[in-house]
């Protein structure tokens, strides 16, 4: 019998807070999903920023991601579409858009000042 973590997700986006028991070495997402609670997601393979969540307490193996730079996992966030459960955790979903302007505003930030207009050629 796996060990049992208890994950609680803030879901901020539709102001619900969701726990459940999560077995150790399961995925956090998908295990949610299969007990009826959709969460945010887009690609599913940890490369986007749809499900970046910011950890409020305890932690979550999250190396299968590579949409997060080591900067931003050190600052508490992660993705919960590649999270295994590793021991109990609390988190809170983030807006896209938030994460990836603090990931990658400041990189873009550069380029709108060189050219004005980033997608500009």
């Amino acid at each position: 019998m796996k060990t049992l973590h208890k994950i609680i997700i803030n879901h901020r986006q539709v102001g619900k807070k969701i726990t459940l028991e999560v077995p150790d070495g399961e995925y956090i997402m998908r295990y949610f999903e299969a007990n009826g609670e959709k969460l945010p997601f887009s690609c599913r393979n940890g490369c986007c920023t749809t499900c970046a969540v910011k950890i409020i307490s305890g932690g979550m193996d999250q190396t299968a991601g590579i949409g997060l730079s080591a900067d931003m996992i050190e600052k508490g966030y992660g993705l919960i579409c590649i999270a295994r459960a590793t021991g109990p955790l609390e988190v809170e979903t983030q807006n896209e858009d938030e994460v990836y302007e603090m990931q990658f505003g400041k990189f873009l930030g550069d380029v709108k000042a060189q050219k004005g207009n980033p997608f500009e050629l």
